[in-house]
């Protein structure tokens, strides 16, 4: 049989135009697939943001007579107005209305940030020693005046936000001169990283403020993620070449003393000199850094070390996938000496796990992390939602009770489940 050379090399060149046909349709599907999820993603946490999560505290927090906001309401709506007020809290709701009015424009959001800012600056900041008081009375008379280093992070962290806003150089400057007595006082200058408690007038104490076991804990995951956060968001609107050399510092203190190389989970608690005190593994806070790495590495714009941070962002990931659960949630913890889990599902946790897989999945395209963002959210919004009286539960039992803790508190803010609503939001938007 004699074989006609046009001919074949037509047919040839017609079944791989064909095969080209149906994997560009392939693809079309899948990302059109993608993409529905991802509109019904944002479009359910935008519906949340703004018609339950920033209402609820905009009308059951406010405090009209004292000024700012409430220090707690419990999980049956009961405000308690004679409750202390928490510097977290406080610095918390300022970053959350600010960052609310960046990407909303809704002046409202406005408003109550320039209230929240108000009040700090009245009330929270030290004009003898400088920083901030960890918590004030509800008249507003300071009633714990120590300078806790995880709380002064997210007095920078909200003050560089508002500023971002609004321009307001009270604001900017405020968070200048906490970076300044940070870099004075907490920081270790033998071994690096910042020390976690001081007196009202900067001399270092051990008290045990964030779950320290003993004084060996002097150096904590914990804090350092907030600072490497708070630092993040000051060198956006303050792009001063120190604070670039101690963010970068900070994200390479993650990379290489509290990333376990191993396991790749964060390590909780160290001595002074980095070396592991704490038997636990945090899944939340292991998620929640792998998007902040990335984040704060961005910012700075060195490749190498973007590239070498996305790589550890993925591992943290998939260690933090440990805590998965089938019905999409993440329980809290495991401490690795009983090898008892906390089982908890708290309401922060999945804040970040929304958050840090969806970031995965940007960094990879790999559509089971899109899957794990969702499958979390699916669980957050029908068991930590508050669906009839607003709100959100901070926790829910492996059994599925909701309501035990409080909804509003010291450390229990419109912060984690903000930011996750505005970053999903963002990043969405932008990956539209």
């Amino acid at each position: 049989m004699v074989i006609n050379m046009k001919n074949y090399l037509l047919l040839v060149i017609i079944v791989l135009i064909s095969l080209n046909e149906n994997s560009f349709a392939g693809i079309t599907i899948t990302q059109n697939h993608q993409k529905v999820k991802m509109d019904k993603l944002k479009n359910e946490v935008l519906f949340n943001l703004t018609h339950n999560l920033l209402p609820y505290w905009s009308t059951r927090m406010v405090d009209t007579k004292n000024g700012g906001f409430y220090g707690r309401i419990n999980a049956s709506d009961q405000v308690f107005p004679d409750e202390d007020k928490g510097g977290i809290l406080n610095a918390r709701i300022l970053w959350t209305y600010s960052s609310a009015y960046r990407i909303l424009k809704d002046t409202t959001y406005l408003r109550l940030a320039k209230r929240s800012k108000e009040y700090i600056m009245s009330h929270f900041i030290d004009k003898e020693f400088g920083g901030a008081y960890r918590s004030v009375k509800s008249t507003g008379e300071p009633s714990d005046t120590r300078k806790q280093t995880y709380t002064q992070s997210f007095f920078i962290y909200g003050l560089a936000e508002y500023y971002r806003v609004t321009g307001d150089k009270d604001a900017l400057k405020a968070a200048k001169d906490i970076f300044e007595l940070f870099e004075k006082f907490a920081l270790d200058k033998e071994n690096d990283g910042y020390f976690e408690v001081f007196t009202r007038d900067w001399n270092r104490s051990h008290d045990m403020l964030i779950g320290e076991k003993t004084s060996q804990d002097e150096k904590t995951m914990n804090t350092h993620l907030h600072i490497m956060e708070a630092y993040t968001n000051l060198y956006r609107v303050w792009p001063d070449r120190r604070v670039a050399d101690r963010l970068k510092d900070q994200v390479e203190i993650f990379l290489d003393k509290i990333v376990d190389a191993k396991t790749s989970h964060l390590i909780c608690f160290m001595d002074k000199n980095w070396n592991r005190t704490s038997s636990l593994d945090s899944y939340g806070h292991d998620i929640e850094s792998s998007w902040l790495l990335v984040e704060a590495a961005g910012l700075l714009k060195d490749t190498a070390l973007q590239g070498r941070v996305a790589r550890t962002s993925i591992k943290i990931a998939n260690a933090a996938s440990e805590g998965l659960q089938p019905d999409g949630s993440l329980i809290y913890e495991k401490d690795l000496s009983t090898g008892r889990k906390n089982t908890e599902r708290s309401w922060w946790a999945q804040a970040e796990t929304i958050v840090g897989y969806l970031n995965a999945y940007e960094i990879t395209g790999n559509e089971k992390y899109l899957d794990k963002s969702i499958n979390c959210w699916n669980y957050t919004k029908n068991h930590l939602v508050d669906n009839k009286s607003g709100g959100w539960f901070s926790s829910v039992s492996e059994s599925g009770i909701t309501g035990r803790g409080d909804k509003g508190g010291f450390w229990v803010c419109p912060y984690h489940s903000g930011r996750m609503c505005m970053e999903v939001i963002e990043r969405l938007t932008a990956l539209k």
